[in-house]
């Protein structure tokens, strides 16, 4: 299976007066295309320093990041920005929703930034809510909708642009339990269809949906091992 992501010795460093913190300190791994990983580790740990540096919000002090076989680890705000924008679709915690848009308004904003017909995004939106099974609620706002549609929105504009990876941020943190396995459905419907997805999430039991876990501690991998689960 081809690579879609490669770490090589990556590390990001602080500098804190005279005393230097690793918050990442030599990490490697590689992702390959359609796999379904999930990154964990206690606060602390570098895991989101790492969610950073692979959705392109940061880039390593020294070491090596390749997408797609590109290496974005040396690539200047403008081109990360495209990157972002072109490959990676993100889903936070928190939903991040325009409040006054509705639903069909919202998915359809990354198409808006890539300068698609207005046709055109609307054609994409309504497909992508009707795979998350949100076709009913293309016009509902965000507060006319359950925390799950809510996440469920947001997954489908994390996907509008058919990006090369899925990155969930603690995507069902702020869920009751049986929402947020309602989520992990989904998210784990999305990775059979074929799609790269990266979790990153403090939780075992979130983590276990994952095909494979990669244990950061003290910016280092600890484990990385294949679940129990199959996909």
């Amino acid at each position: 299976m081809e690579n879609l992501i490669e770490i090589k010795d990556v590390k990001k460093i602080y500098e804190m007066g005279d005393e230097k913190l690793f918050a990442l300190n030599g990490v490697t791994f590689n992702i390959e295309k359609n796999e379904y990983v999930a990154i964990m580790g206690p606060s602390g740990s570098g895991k989101s320093t790492l969610m950073n540096i692979i959705g392109c919000l940061d880039t390593p002090s020294s070491g090596e990041y390749f997408l797609n076989g590109k290496q974005v680890s040396d690539m200047d705000d403008n081109e990360l920005a495209h990157i972002r924008n072109k490959e990676i679709g993100f889903v936070f915690q928190t939903f991040n929703l325009l409040g006054r848009s509705d639903a069909l308004h919202n998915v359809e904003l990354p198409l808006i930034y890539s300068g698609i017909s207005r046709s055109e995004r609307v054609q994409k939106a309504e497909e992508a809510l009707f795979n998350v099974g949100l076709s009913d609620r293309m016009k509902h706002k965000p507060n006319e909708l359950s925390g799950g549609q809510r996440q469920r929105v947001a997954v489908a504009r994390a996907l509008v642009n058919n990006p090369s990876i899925l990155l969930a941020d603690e995507p069902t943190g702020n869920l009751d339990t049986k929402t947020g396995e309602e989520i992990m459905a989904l998210l784990s419907e999305l990775s059979e269809k074929g799609n790269t997805i990266i979790i990153v999430t403090h939780e075992e039991i979130i983590a276990k949906h994952a095909n494979r876990i990669i244990k950061i501690r003290d910016g280092m991998i600890e484990h990385d091992t294949k679940s129990n689960i199959d996909s």
